[in-house]
């Protein structure tokens, strides 16, 4: 079994988040400190952000910051909505299944209690528990919190020395 890159993605990017809490996280942070693509990231995130997990602003001062709590967050759900579209075997897609055992084959049965064995187990796992009491993981995904912004003047003359 393999994951897909996208589901890696996800589960960095919530541990980003998690790390990073309080903090609005930029896409470029995120790819960088997971070795990813921006553009292959902005899929994942429009995903977890349709899925409730991230919550996203746009324009300058924009990014990501998690929508629920590390405990809330289940690693099997994750996993389960990011692996989803992608057929285990080429029986579990029926409109693409040609193999000629599929009528009698018990192998199926038990791959989909292997399954479900798998994404169990990782329902017993938050994404609080990956991040808690994790320091190496902290050292790689903690950005610094911004700079506080200088102060911009309110006209323009002002700001010229202007009366």
């Amino acid at each position: 079994m393999r994951l897909t890159t996208r589901t890696n993605l996800a589960l960095r990017t919530l541990m980003v988040c998690a790390i990073n809490a309080g903090r609005t996280v930029r896409k470029h942070e995120i790819a960088e400190a997971c070795n990813a693509s921006e553009n292959h990231l902005a899929q994942v995130i429009n995903t977890l952000s349709q899925l409730g997990y991230v919550n996203t602003t746009r324009g300058r001062h924009g990014g990501l910051q998690l929508a629920r709590a590390p405990e809330e967050v289940r690693i099997g759900q994750v996993f389960r909505a990011f692996e989803a579209g992608v057929p285990f075997t080429e029986c579990f897609e029926p409109e693409a299944n040609t193999c000629p055992l599929t009528t009698v084959c018990r192998l199926r049965l038990a791959l989909v209690d292997a399954l479900e064995a798998f994404y169990g187990s990782l329902d017993r796992y938050t994404l609080f528990d990956m991040i808690d009491d994790n320091t190496g993981l902290r050292q790689l995904l903690e950005f610094p919190t911004a700079a506080p912004a200088a102060a911009v003047p309110c006209n323009r003359r002002a700001a010229n020395g202007a009366a």
